[in-house]
């Protein structure tokens, strides 16, 4: 392993990244000095890094100059900051991307999946950029093994997050591949997350934390704690948040997400949009802030 891949891996262990969505208005307007507040209130009330610009991010539908100015206002907050880059149209060169990234203080970046040659294609970024690299295994374009055994031999590749959804045989083995090869394994399940800790998940990168960060940091304190009782009701609370979230139709919930945000007071209301995803039935958003004000009680 590259040695700045081991020196990511090593900082980032324990850690919670959230995955950042980023606030915007309905036509797609992003404004610098919500998105610094937002992030800085991600950071203030439990996470330890920040990935921007990936899934919950929107980063492949994002133009270069919006996503310069999103991982600058990442990189101000003091902490890690992985950058999200490929999966958007054909244009867009993901190994630019990454060096973009790496000029503007990324820690690192997260390749998104995408079809055709894996390997190759962190091959391209890190070559682009020499900038350390987290895998991704999704449930929109899952990962054979013996791909995912090809890239975490990769000496750029410093972890995999898996985001498998429902598959848990896949998501324990795809943790037990990332550990045997002495990466970084790094949950991004959001509806498996307390079991994906217990799994052997040795970092968090998850959408949950979008908005209600600091309860997805209060369960993995409690999970490296010794109170099994608050490590269970910890979980049980996020589980329900969770299933209010990250629910059929699956790519609405950086909508849902936004909406929690805005709830919280963290972003305007008129930058909760997500025009990138799907329509949500009347009444969603009003399941979705409920669930928030029962975990709450």
């Amino acid at each position: 392993m590259d040695e700045t891949a081991q020196a990511l891996r090593d900082r980032l262990h324990g850690t919670l990244i959230a995955a950042a969505a980023t606030p915007m208005t309905a036509t797609g307007e992003v404004d610098p000095d919500v998105v610094t507040r937002y992030l800085a209130g991600l950071v203030e009330d439990g996470a330890g890094a920040l990935a921007v610009l990936a899934h919950t991010g929107r980063g492949p539908y994002l133009p270069p100059a919006t996503r310069a100015t999103v991982i600058e206002r990442a990189v101000a907050t003091g902490v890690p900051v992985l950058v999200g880059v490929g999966g958007g149209p054909a244009r867009d060169d993901p190994g630019e991307q990454a060096r973009v990234a790496a000029a503007l203080g990324a820690a690192g970046v997260l390749v998104f999946p995408e079809e055709g040659d894996r390997l190759a294609r962190h091959e391209h970024v890190w070559r682009a950029a020499r900038l350390p690299m987290i895998a991704f295994d999704l449930y929109t374009r899952p990962c054979p093994p013996e791909t995912l055994r090809d890239l975490l031999a990769h000496p750029g590749v410093a972890g995999l997050k898996t985001a498998l959804l429902s598959d848990a045989m896949g998501c324990q083995l795809a943790i037990a591949l990332t550990r045997d090869a002495d990466r970084l394994a790094i949950t991004g399940e959001d509806r498996m997350f307390g079991p994906s800790l217990l799994w052997g998940a040795q970092a968090a990168l998850v959408g949950i934390a979008a908005a209600h960060v600091g309860l997805t940091a209060a369960v993995l304190r409690a999970f490296e704690g010794t109170d099994l009782r608050a490590f269970h009701e910890a979980s049980a609370r996020l589980d329900r948040l969770a299933a209010a979230t990250f629910t059929a139709p699956m790519e609405g919930y950086v909508q849902r997400m936004l909406w929690l945000a805005a709830a919280e007071g963290r972003i305007p209301a008129a930058h909760a949009a997500d025009p990138y995803g799907p329509p949500l039935p009347g009444g969603e958003r009003a399941a979705v802030l409920g669930a928030l004000a029962a975990g709450r009680a």
